[in-house]
């Protein structure tokens, strides 16, 4: 009789979060030191090193490129990636379907187009200039996701995947025809327009990684306390409500959440498809399905993976840069099709 083969995340330890994070720490190392410049790894350490302690460092064009260039958007790429990652945990467990993310649902296309219209009607809050962007991406982005959760009911009590993806797809078809059409009126910023839609980390400052900090911070907070309840859904709605779960809550409380982080995101970044779908999904065959360890390694693993995307658009073609999105979308539509397959075979 062959033996089992045990699972990957059955040999999983406390030690691999370790090992996450000094993965982690190496590849943001990795990504300030590359580039058109290129700078020495111990250079880069000592730079950053002074510049968080405070201590003297000589001036020089190093120094400038790495504390004014690269490092906040290293910082905004490590931020967003494990955002989105989370993000997509988080709406896989809440939905139990393992397809669900921000790109396939259409809610990043719906925050992309509050975005769009903000940027191309000038739209902003008095002393706060990336408010009038952020706040309507975010406001769009939950409005997108709960029209297509209530078409896909409408359509399909069940909430099966086909129904959710095949209207999230319509959704997103929709929205990119629209936002093509503002950015085709909208000539002033038609190049800035089209080139942020496809995801793009240029230009990023210190500001912008403060505000997604904040939003992490406590997005973050709220999701990892709800990591019980995510638990308590994969046992089906019902079921949950039987244990004591306040269903109607927890899926608001998610779903807004997911919204605010998904909104700060794309007003920052421009849209980015498939870190959400793809990273939960390699967290999970390390850690296993259980929220409380599934959500900080979909961080890990989304933040990495989204570094090295972003230091292949930079450097691949160098000097010219790719749109971060163009990366992950090759990457991810192969990832899709394998997942999907994966999940109508189960089925």
């Amino acid at each position: 009789m062959r033996k089992q083969r045990e699972p990957l995340y059955g040999r999983f330890t406390p030690l691999a979060y370790g090992l996450l994070a000094a993965v982690l720490f190496l590849t943001m190392v990795l990504c300030i030191s590359i580039g058109s410049v290129r700078i020495s790894f111990s250079y880069t350490v000592t730079a950053v090193w002074n510049a968080l302690w405070g201590l003297p460092l000589q001036e020089g064009t190093a120094r400038n490129i790495i504390l004014n260039v690269r490092l906040p958007r290293v910082l905004c790429v490590t931020l967003a990636g494990a955002a989105l990652s989370l993000c997509g945990a988080a709406m896989q467990g809440l939905l139990r379907n393992p397809l669900a993310d921000g790109s396939t649902m259409g809610v990043s296309s719906g925050a992309a187009l509050g975005a769009v219209i903000a940027m191309a009607t000038g739209f902003t809050l008095p002393g706060f200039s990336y408010g009038g962007i952020m706040v309507t991406a975010m406001a769009f982005a939950f409005g997108a996701l709960v029209l297509i959760l209530s078409l896909a009911y409408a359509l399909d009590r069940s909430l099966s995947t086909g129904s959710i993806i095949l209207i999230g797809v319509i959704f997103t078809m929709f929205i990119s025809s629209v936002i093509s059409l503002i950015i085709t009126f909208a000539s002033d910023h038609t190049r800035s327009l089209a080139f942020w839609t496809m995801g793009s980390f240029s230009g990023v400052n210190y500001d912008q990684v403060k505000l997604l900090g904040i939003a992490l911070l406590v997005c973050g907070a709220v999701l990892f306390r709800l990591a019980p309840e995510l638990n308590a859904f994969a046992i089906g709605e019902d079921n949950a409500r039987h244990i004591g779960v306040n269903v109607k809550k927890v899926k608001l409380t998610v779903l807004i959440t997911v919204s605010v982080l998904i909104g700060v995101c794309v007003s920052i970044s421009g849209t980015i498809s498939f870190v959400g779908l793809v990273m939960p999904h390699i967290a999970r065959m390390l850690v296993g399905p259980n929220h409380r360890r599934l959500l900080p390694a979909s961080l890990f693993s989304g933040a990495i993976f989204l570094l090295l995307a972003d230091l292949t658009a930079r450097t691949i073609l160098s000097p010219v840069e790719l749109s971060i999105g163009v990366v992950t979308s090759l990457v991810g539509a192969a990832a899709f099709v394998i997942i999907f397959y994966r999940t109508r075979k189960a089925g």
